[in-house]
């Protein structure tokens, strides 16, 4: 296990378990491995101290000694959350540094290395983000203040299958090649917080703006992404993987503007997102079919298609019964979710269109900026 379970219980949370960040894994590898550098032993369990203070311990699943370096390796515990880094064996890798050099970082196998701007690292540094490099520099000093070392040391960060984990992240997009990221901003995972969903949004923001693009593409999958494209013919670069976290989008384009914002989803998400929800995730906001209707009468639906469309078993089927009827409710509900984005934006130089599609990518719902 990636950590000591007493100390997980004592995180749970409405029912699940607290996991650990990549980057208090790899804090916890790099204590383990310059102890056993400096004393020749490896703590087993070894405990580090996160940013807010809480002490987890962590059980090394690798370990080995050679007379020039150490490594130790654990394997992150991501609790209940469904991280795809759960269960990925973290390695931290310490040799002696020159006199005066501090910490050095490095990419080993399987952490991937910066290749765009905008992200909050330099273009060649290891993707391992400033709050892990802080926390492995400080457990490095209070490795080497134990044991008297000088705290010049070179640490390599490797994961094993990271750069195929890593196909499954937005690294790829973002230009982090070569594989995962080393993350973590409290070392603690909160289960279903999403975080790391929405610090890869507003990362993809960071790098759209570096690459100087005017135009970027929230979508809530793939199907819409290739429309986004083929409407609007965007590079990869300016795609941001939305899922349902709109109001991530729209909250961070608010503090960070680029010019055009294209939304682009499934008919059903964006209803909610013209109703008023910045959370498109079933679990927190619903169709409502009473919306749909009342949408459907202001477009000139008979109150016999309004009942049909309050009635209907999902959201696609009351557009496509409106659509029979020549009653825009496509249209009218693409110019409500530009009217909830607009909503949130205001005051920030940002255009919206909004696209709704079906489930075969087809689009029955359009909304542009006033003017185009």
């Amino acid at each position: 296990m990636a950590e000591g379970g007493g100390r997980a219980a004592q995180l749970k949370s409405s029912g699940l378990r607290h996991g650990w960040t990549t980057g208090a894994c790899a804090t916890a590898a790099t204590a383990a491995a310059y102890t056993a550098l400096l004393t020749g032993e490896f703590p087993d369990p070894v405990t580090i101290t996160l940013p807010k203070g809480q002490q987890p311990a962590f059980a090394l699943a690798a370990e080995e000694r050679a007379a020039d370096r150490a490594m130790a390796g654990v394997v992150k515990d991501a609790g209940d959350d469904p991280d795809v880094t759960h269960g990925a064996l973290i390695r931290s890798t310490v040799r002696h540094g020159a006199p005066g050099t501090g910490v050095v970082f490095r990419a080993g196998p399987g952490v991937g290395t910066v290749t765009k701007a905008g992200l909050p690292l330099e273009v060649g540094e290891p993707a391992i983000n400033p709050v892990p490099r802080q926390m492995m520099r400080d457990t490095v000093a209070e490795v080497a203040a134990r044991h008297g070392g000088s705290g010049d040391v070179v640490v390599e960060i490797s994961v094993d299958h990271g750069e195929e984990i890593a196909r499954s992240t937005w690294n790829p997009r973002l230009g982090i090649l070569g594989g995962l990221s080393i993350l973590g901003t409290t070392g603690i995972v909160v289960p279903y917080s999403c975080s790391a969903w929405i610090d890869s949004i507003r990362r993809g923001v960071d790098v759209a703006r570096a690459a100087g693009r005017t135009h970027v593409a929230g979508c809530t999958g793939s199907t819409s992404e290739k429309v986004a494209v083929a409407v609007h013919g965007l590079p990869e670069d300016a795609l941001l993987d939305m899922g349902d976290f709109a109001g991530a989008v729209l909250k961070y384009l608010k503090r960070h503007p680029v010019p055009r914002l294209t939304i682009a989803g499934g008919f059903a998400k964006l209803s909610k997102l013209a109703a008023g929800h910045l959370d498109l995730h079933s679990a927190r906001s619903q169709v409502d079919k009473g919306y749909l209707a009342e949408l459907a009468r202001r477009g000139g639906a008979s109150e016999e298609l309004a009942g049909a469309v309050a009635a209907a078993n999902t959201g696609l089927e009351a557009v496509q019964l409106c659509a029979a009827a020549g009653v825009p409710l496509g249209d009218l509900v693409a110019r409500e979710a530009r009217a909830t984005a607009l909503g949130v934006l205001v005051g920030a130089p940002v255009a919206v269109d909004v696209i709704c599609i079906d489930r075969a990518g087809t689009v029955v719902g359009r909304a542009e900026p006033k003017g185009a």
